[in-house]
């Protein structure tokens, strides 16, 4: 069931006992709209408790409260309602679990299964960090620097901190109003840029590993088990791979085990959020992913083979 925004805040402020919760394989929209969440109803004076079935890079350490995250484990009793955020409850993993509560969904995503009790769905707004900040002022939330630092960061990473085209003037606002709260752009630009030394090497097997396929429209790179092994974290790996001249398509895949590959995909023009929808995953249209059961190599001719077929069909329709 669709709601708006102040139908949502009024279904927050009737609970006491909250979960929230992002999906697995997190990103920094997720886990910052997840903290700024929790630090605002906790002003509130609601009960909160936040879970994440994942690991946290080390990255996202800079996030204000990253440690109070849970993994799930058992079955949570007496709860009012559990908070999706960034996905649909089905990408929470295990959390979905743990509690039979009533489902309230914020997503930005057009791939979202609308499978929610409650979904308010906002496929215009750059991250979901943004429709939180429009909750917030619903809720009539007294702003400080925590919370305000969490959504900034979940904005300002999910547009290529204001470089990709879902950068909006409703972004630009809201991110130059978190400002006031003490955020500082550079440190954490700085922090989330940084690398150690040996995943700056490692970067350089991927490199190597990148094959141009479609006429050089599409360009593949590979993390295969020993860079995994080798690395800590990938990000930042595939935009080495978006920057190459004449690619649409940069695609990063990634070993998880020996039947599981995540995948990650940035475009200039294809929709690769269709793309991964046809593969059981989802995103934007610039930028999306999805987890194939399959080993790296066959998942690699997989998504090759999809990203040349929309590509195939754009050309006709054109």
């Amino acid at each position: 069931m669709k709601i708006t925004i102040n139908e949502a805040a009024v279904k927050i402020n009737d609970a006491q006992s909250i979960i929230i919760a992002p999906h697995v394989n997190p990103d920094c929209d997720g886990l910052g709209s997840t903290l700024g969440l929790y630090h605002a109803l906790i002003k509130k004076g609601h009960k909160v408790r936040i879970f994440v079935d994942d690991d946290i890079p080390e990255a996202y350490h800079i996030l204000p409260g990253w440690e109070i995250f849970e993994r799930p484990v058992q079955k949570i009793d007496n709860v009012d309602l559990f908070i999706v955020l960034d996905a649909e409850p089905e990408r929470t993993g295990r959390v979905r679990e743990i509690t039979d509560a009533p489902i309230l969904n914020f997503d930005h995503h057009r791939s979202n299964t609308k499978t929610a009790d409650f979904l308010y769905l906002a496929p215009e707004r750059a991250a979901t960090g943004e429709i939180i900040y429009e909750l917030l002022t619903a809720l009539d939330v007294d702003m400080d620097h925590d919370i305000a630092m969490s959504i900034y960061t979940a904005i300002a990473t999910d547009c290529g901190f204001f470089r990709y085209s879902n950068t909006t003037a409703f972004t630009m606002y809201t991110a130059g109003k978190l400002l006031e709260y003490g955020v500082k752009p550079n440190l954490i630009s700085e922090a989330l840029e940084e690398k150690k030394y040996a995943d700056l090497k490692t970067m350089a097997d991927v490199i190597y590993s990148i094959e141009l396929h479609n006429g050089g429209a599409i360009a593949v790179a590979s993390a295969d088990k020993a860079v995994m092994e080798k690395c800590d974290s990938t990000e930042g790996f595939i935009d080495c791979v978006r920057i190459i001249k004449g690619v649409d398509v940069a695609v990063l895949v990634k070993y998880a085990d020996e039947a599981l590959t995540r995948v990650s995909m940035r475009s200039k023009k294809t929709d690769v959020a269709a793309v991964a929808e046809n593969l059981g995953g989802g995103g934007h249209i610039r930028a999306a992913g999805c987890s194939l059961n399959m080993p790296l190599d066959e998942a690699r001719k997989r998504v090759i083979a999809a990203i040349s077929e929309a590509m195939m069909e754009k050309q006709n329709v054109d």
